[in-house]
């Protein structure tokens, strides 16, 4: 078995594909102007997990700070392995600010190379 050292596991966020879809209920979608990458989890490297598709579902408020974001689907369910990575990244996005909450769907497409 190779141990993974902590390099890899850089390159291996490095390697991280981010596909953003949005898909809100308004009529133009909220405009992303922050956007944090999420990590490629050390867990995925040891279960030998390169890749998935998560779905998230994010609420944003007025001001265009992100206040929920629910995993609402991965695929393949293997990719489950990658939902707190995600859910900690997608905390930190902002939105342009449109003075009403809104939600948002986002799929991430998680890739090592």
């Amino acid at each position: 078995m190779t141990r993974v050292h902590h390099k890899t596991l850089r390159a291996a966020a490095a390697a991280l594909l981010l596909a953003i879809g949005c898909a809100g209920a308004a009529l133009a979608d909220p405009k992303v102007i922050k956007k944090v990458p999420p990590e490629f989890p050390e867990e995925a490297v040891r279960k030998k997990v390169t890749d998935g598709v998560l779905k998230a579902k994010l609420s944003i408020d007025g001001s265009g700070a992100v206040t929920d974001v629910q995993i609402v689907e991965a695929m393949p369910a293997k990719a489950r392995v990658f939902n707190e990575s995600a859910v900690s990244a997608l905390s930190k996005w902002k939105f342009e600010a449109s003075g009403k909450a809104e939600s948002v769907e986002i799929k991430l497409v998680f890739a090592q190379e």
